[in-house]
């Protein structure tokens, strides 16, 4: 079984949206840079995957929660 390196990211729930969002971004710049060793790009893309999951499923239920007035009932908003 593989050791995991000490750059290897955690593997926790990002604390917000905007966390999570930051995180990947760094994640990102890092994998972009090409000065990775091969274990820590694999692993660094495994939690960028995670983090835009996240971010896509917060991202999904706010927009179920966000309402639109149509003459004067409530609605859900669709962006149809």
């Amino acid at each position: 079984m593989p050791k995991a390196s000490a750059a290897t990211p955690p593997l926790s729930e990002p604390s917000s949206y905007e966390a999570a969002l930051e995180e990947l971004e760094q994640l990102i710049a890092r994998i972009e840079s090409g000065q990775l060793p091969l274990d820590q790009m694999l692993s660094g893309y495994q939690r960028a995957a995670s983090l835009l999951a996240y971010c896509r499923g917060q991202l999904d239920a706010v927009q179920d929660q966000i309402q639109q007035l149509d003459d004067g009932a409530l609605q859900v908003w669709s962006q149809e």
